[in-house]
C-alpha cells in the first residue's frame, strides 16, 4: 500500500477549474513551504482576463500535504486580485489554519502612513499643514493644562493621589545628576559673554566693567534660559520616553483601569520636582557663569579677584536675581508640559516613543524661548 504523501506531489501545483460559468475554482497540491517557492501567479491573472463573466471564487485544497507562510502568502496575493475585481471569495474550501490567519490578517488594516509617497508637497503646503496641525493640537494642550491646574488643587487639599516618594527620586535626577552638564554649559558660557564684551571694552579701557556685563547677563537671562535649553534635552526627553514607554506598555491604561489619575501619579511629581529644581539650578547656573567671567578678566585682562568682586556686586542686587529665578521657574513649568504632554499623547509603538521624544526637545526650546521674550518684555515694561 502507498501512502497519500508518497502518491502526492513534492512541489506546489495549481491548476484551475470552472465549476460553473460564472466561477473559478482554484486548486492547490504538493508541498507549499518556503524552499520549494512560490508558484507564480501570471496562469491565475490569465484565467481573471479570459473570463470577463467570472462572480465567484473558490479553492480546492485537498491535495495540499504541508504548508507554511509561503501558501498564506500566495493566497493573500490572488485573494487582493480577485476583490480588485469584485468578485466574491469563498474561502471555505482552504484549510481551517489557513482560514483563520487570513481572517487575522484583514482584520487589520494596512498602515497609511509608513514609507515616502511620491514627491514632498510644496513648502507654503507643508507650512499650511504645519499651522492646521499646531491648531488641532491647541485643544489638548489646553485640556492638558487644565488638568494639571486641577490636580495641583487636588494637591493642595490634600487629596491627590500622590506618591511622595516617587517625588524624591525624580528631584535627584533632574537636580544633583544634572549639574556636571549645567556646570560646563554655564561655565562655558561665562567664559563666551565675558571675552565677547572684553573685546569691546577694551577699546574705551574699561575692562572692569566686564563683571557687570557677565553678572547681569547671566543673573536676569543666559543663567536660566540656558539651564532651560539643558533642562529641556535632558529633562524633557527624559519625561517623554518614560511616560510614552509606560503607554506602549499600557501601564498607563493600568493606572486608570485601578481609578488612579495619570496627572496625579504620573505628571504631578514631575512638574513639582522642576518647580523645586529649576530654581537652585539657575541660581547655580548664575554662580558659575558670574565664576568664569572672573576667571576670563583675571586671566586675560589683568583685574584682581577683589576688584572683579566688588564690581559685580555693585552692579547686581536681589530684584536681577528674582528675575532670573522667576524666569526659571516659568522655565521649569514648560519643560514640564511639554515633556509630559508628548508623553501622554505617545502611540503604542518603538517609533512613537523616539518621535515623542523629540517633540518634547522641539516643544520644550520653542516655549522656553517664546517666554524668554515674553518675560523680558514685561519686565522692562515694567521697569524691574
Amino acid at each position: 500500500m502507498v501512502s497519500k504523501a508518497e502518491t502526492s506531489p513534492q512541489h506546489p501545483e495549481l491548476s484551475f477549474d470552472h465549476p460553473a460559468g460564472d466561477s473559478l475554482r482554484v486548486r492547490l497540491a504538493g508541498r507549499w513551504t518556503l524552499q520549494d517557492g512560490i508558484p507564480s501567479t501570471d496562469d491565475y491573472q490569465q484565467q481573471l482576463a479570459t473570463a470577463t463573466t467570472l462572480r465567484h471564487l473558490g479553492f480546492d485544497s485537498q491535495g495540499i500535504t504541508t504548508w507554511d507562510s509561503s501558501l498564506l502568502t500566495f493566497l493573500t496575493r490572488i485573494i487582493h486580485q480577485a476583490r480588485k475585481q469584485n468578485l466574491e471569495v469563498d474561502l471555505g474550501g482552504l484549510p481551517e489554519g489557513v482560514h483563520k490567519l487570513l481572517d487575522l490578517a484583514a482584520a487589520v488594516p494596512p498602515r497609511k502612513d509608513t514609507g515616502r509617497h511620491g514627491e514632498q508637497p510644496p513648502f507654503l503646503t507643508r507650512i499650511g499643514n504645519a499651522t492646521l496641525e499646531t491648531l488641532r493640537a491647541a485643544p489638548d494642550m489646553l485640556k492638558f493644562i487644565g488638568d494639571v491646574t486641577l490636580s495641583l488643587g487636588r494637591l493642595f487639599r490634600g487629596k491627590a493621589q500622590f506618591n511622595r516618594r516617587s517625588l524624591m527620586v525624580i528631584i535627584e535626577d533632574v537636580g544633583p545628576q544634572a549639574l556636571p552638564v549645567v556646570s560646563l554649559i554655564s561655565f562655558l558660557v561665562g567664559m563666551i559673554v565675558a571675552y565677547m564684551g572684553a573685546v569691546q571694552l577694551a577699546q574705551f579701557g574699561a575692562q572692569i566693567y566686564i563683571a557687570n556685563l557677565v553678572g547681569l547677563g547671566m543673573v536676569r537671562e543666559m543663567g536660566a534660559l540656558m539651564t532651560g535649553i539643558i533642562m529641556a534635552g535632558r529633562t524633557g526627553a527624559a519625561f517623554a520616553a518614560q511616560l510614552g514607554t509606560m503607554q506602549v506598555n499600557e501601564e498607563i491604561d493600568a493606572l486608570k483601569t485601578l481609578s488612579i489619575s495619570p496627572m496625579d501619579y504620573l505628571v504631578l511629581p514631575r512638574m513639582l520636582a522642576l518647580i523645586l529644581v529649576m530654581p537652585m539650578l539657575t541660581l547655580y547656573s548664575d554662580l558659575v557663569g558670574v565664576l568664569a567671567g572672573m576667571f576670563v578678566a583675571v586671566t586675560a585682562f589683568d583685574i584682581t579677584p577683589f576688584e572683579y568682586y566688588n564690581q559685580t556686586l555693585r552692579s547686581l542686587n536681589l530684584t536681577h536675581v528674582a528675575v532670573g529665578l522667576v524666569k526659571g521657574t516659568v522655565y521649569g513649568i514648560l519643560i514640564a508640559i511639554a515633556g509630559c504632554l508628548r508623553g501622554l499623547q505617545c502611540g503604542r509603538s518603538a517609533e512613537a516613543v523616539g518621535q515623542a521624544t523629540t517633540s518634547a526637545v522641539v516643544t520644550g526650546i520653542l516655549f522656553i524661548v517664546i517666554a524668554a521674550s515674553v518675560l523680558t518684555i514685561i519686565f522692562q515694561q515694567l521697569g524691574i
